[in-house]
């Protein structure tokens, strides 16, 4: 098991994110916003969230918007659960300002403002900017060295090469101390900034540069999508697919659970556990994709510690051991087999539930209802079986 996931729960959460999500992304086209736009069925917006929940000292965030985005961001964001967005101002600055002054009373040490637009920030930048920041500066901000020559042109012609020994591409997120940059944020300056960290600059905070990742780039323009699909894809991940097989029968009761949703019904599923077979059977499968055993042999039914046990339980961890090897979640297809009780009625909220237990979007979680004809014990409306089949890339 990977020792973050065993200490997260002990580390201080001190620090709030503004995600600047307001742009036009006009350079880019189409008629959707870029940071709304889907990088293999994901919204562009989603991947950066989730690695900031993910992050165990990272409080809260604080999306800032454009007012005609709205409904773009709630279907983007429906699997998060986060606070209402804001609507931004006419300038960057003036988003920042909005976005730092909603999170400014969560009285937190430190800020990271970020864009929407940098879908691949990892936890190892969000580490090394927490790291100094640790150490008392108030402006980290992560950056790539050029590496290609530089020229000054006028008229398409060459009028100079430009020394590059020094010369760095600035990326988000910017970590601040919170307080000192909602407090410069606030002077009274009309002048237009690049970034926030242009404007700590400028009014005397000192700003401190790590190495970055050339993956961490801003999507600008659709070849900028394309590379994002081809990386997302990545050669070096192997699809893996693995299925799970469970079974309850019912007995007395007024009620049954699939999915983490309460049915009602005049009988209830039989199990040590809350006997939620779908759950199971999708446990099963990515157990199965990652080569981790089974579900009976991680949480034995005859172990008292699992005795009516929230079944999310069982998938919150498989969850956690696809993460520990590195692996994406693609996608999950389940199948409940049963006469009874009709399932399609809570067929949405239920995939709703296991997108937000997984960590994926609703389109990556089918759920399908079939019955045996009245043939078998399903048939003959004595219990409920599942049957899943999840897809890993690792």
């Amino acid at each position: 098991m990977n020792i973050d996931l065993i200490m997260s729960d002990k580390i201080k959460k001190d620090a709030s994110v503004v995600i600047l999500a307001g742009g036009r992304g006009k350079r880019l086209g189409g008629d959707v916003p870029k940071q709304y736009q889907l990088l293999n069925g994901i919204a562009m917006i989603s991947y950066s969230i989730r690695t900031f929940i993910d992050h165990p000292r990272i409080e809260s965030i604080q999306v800032v918007i454009h007012p005609e985005d709205y409904n773009l961001y709630k279907k983007a964001t429906i699997d998060f659960d986060l606070v209402e967005p804001v609507f931004g101002g006419k300038e960057r600055q003036d988003s920042s300002r909005i976005g730092l002054s909603k999170v400014y009373n969560d009285n937190k040490k430190y800020v990271l403002i970020h864009d929407a637009a940098r879908p691949f920030i990892t936890r190892e930048i969000l580490d090394q900017i927490f790291e100094k920041l640790d150490l008392g500066n108030d402006c980290v901000i992560p950056g790539i060295r050029v590496k290609d020559t530089l020229k000054r042109s006028g008229d398409q012609k060459v009028l100079e090469t430009i020394d590059r020994s020094n010369l760095w591409y600035i990326q988000t997120p910017q970590g601040f101390d919170l307080k000192k940059i909602y407090d410069i944020h606030n002077l009274d300056d009309d002048n237009l900034y690049n970034d926030d960290a242009s404007m700590a600059e400028k009014h005397g905070m000192e700003v401190v540069l790590i190495e970055s990742s050339e993956m961490n780039f801003k999507i600008t323009t659709q070849e900028d999508i394309n590379i994002a699909k081809k990386m997302l894809v990545g050669e070096q991940r192997v699809p893996r697919i693995g299925t799970g097989i469970d079974a309850h029968r019912f007995t007395k009761g007024s009620g049954i659970i699939l999915c983490g949703i309460k049915i009602p019904f005049h009988s209830s599923l039989l199990g040590h556990s809350d006997a939620d077979v779908a759950i199971h059977a999708i446990t099963d499968s990515i157990l199965g994709a990652i080569g981790s055993g089974d579900i009976g042999e991680l949480f034995p039914p005859d172990d008292p510690k699992w005795e009516n046990s929230d079944s999310e339980v069982f998938l919150k961890d498989s969850v956690k051991r696809v993460g520990v090897l590195g692996g994406i979640i693609s996608n999950i297809d389940l199948t409940i087999i049963c006469e009874e009780p009709k399932i399609n009625p809570f067929r949405d909220e239920m995939r709703r539930n296991l997108a937000r237990i997984l960590k994926v979007e609703l389109n990556q979680v089918n759920i399908k209802a079939t019955t045996t004809e009245q043939l078998g014990f399903t048939g003959r409306r004595e219990g409920i079986a599942a049957h899943a089949i999840s897809c890993i890339l690792l």
